[in-house]
């Protein structure tokens, strides 16, 4: 056994640029969850969307963080890297996300001195710069991780990879808008939307849950599992060009619905606000999908004339 325990332990885990961004994570993330819990406070399904950004983030980073200052990722059934390079992806969104909302829905300009509003307020404005700062931490450790030429490196560091777990995350934000009274179930058109949202969904979530598994080439496929996502990412590129082209006009068109947003829409909850939060976010998602489809055949090109 090595009296300086440097067998078992992984002193790179720390000393190393990717060490000292996550040691960062943990920092700010346990310095916000403490803010909120003193004075900062948080409310209504906003704030607790924020809360748990920051106590899931905080608990898997410093899980990952553990495991490998500790070398277990050797002993688990899993590929380590694709999975520590796609949270941090995750991670840096639901960050991002969460340093909107936050301000947005718990930061006023105004405060009252008399009933320590001020100080509540100073806290939140603290609890934003925190968030903020935390986003670039988990985007450095997206950077130091990702695929670069001349290295070997799993799925979900590549671009395409990246790109999965983005466009996994914001079809997550058009399932939020179509539940916030979106009035989807008025018109057959947009129940196909729907359908579309939920099924190019569920297969990017089962291809990250495969390539995290690590367990791509034991499935029963006729082809190579990358032949069978780039078809797949073919296809979901063509049914969300659907989507975007019929969800505006059963939603925005002055026969189906309002051009305008109507003048007494409350503000927290519109159904006009949320179709277009649906309809935005449905023209970005079909620019990854084009976006991942081309970046998956350069790969498939590189390696072909390489080999």
């Amino acid at each position: 056994m090595d009296p300086q325990g440097g067998h078992y332990l992984n002193k790179a885990a720390v000393l190393s640029p990717l060490g000292a961004a996550r040691m960062l994570q943990l920092l700010l993330g346990c310095t916000i969850i403490a803010l909120v819990a003193h004075s900062a406070g948080y409310n209504h399904a906003y704030g607790i969307y924020c809360m748990f950004v920051w106590c899931f983030c905080f608990a898997m980073t410093l899980l990952v963080f553990t495991m490998d200052v500790t070398r277990l990722p050797c002993c688990m059934p899993i590929s380590w890297d694709n999975l520590t390079v796609a949270f941090a992806m995750l991670a840096t969104l639901m960050y991002v996300a969460a340093s909107v909302v936050y301000p947005v829905y718990f930061l006023r300009s105004q405060c009252s001195k008399s009933d320590g509003g001020c100080v509540v307020r100073n806290y939140r404005i603290a609890v934003t710069v925190c968030s903020s700062f935390c986003c670039f931490a988990y985007a450095a450790e997206v950077f130091l991780t990702r695929a670069k030429p001349g290295h070997v490196v799993g799925y979900m560091a590549t671009m395409s990879g990246l790109l999965k777990v983005v466009q996994a995350f914001v079809a997550c934000i058009i399932f939020g808008a179509l539940a916030n009274g979106s009035e989807y179930n008025r018109h057959i058109p947009t129940h196909y939307c729907v359908v579309v949202y939920s099924l190019c969904f569920s297969i990017t979530v089962v291809v990250i849950a495969v390539t995290v598994s690590g367990k791509a080439s034991a499935l029963p496929l006729r082809f190579p599992f990358d032949r069978f996502v780039i078809i797949y990412t073919f296809l979901a590129t063509l049914l969300y060009l659907s989507a975007a082209l019929v969800w505006p006009i059963f939603s925005f068109d002055r026969k189906y619905g309002t051009p305008g947003r109507p003048d007494g829409c409350p503000w927290e909850n519109c159904p006009w606000d949320s179709k277009l939060v649906v309809a935005v976010f449905t023209h970005v998602n079909m620019v990854l999908y084009f976006s991942d489809l081309i970046y998956s055949q350069r790969i498939r090109f590189v390696s072909h004339s390489a080999a």
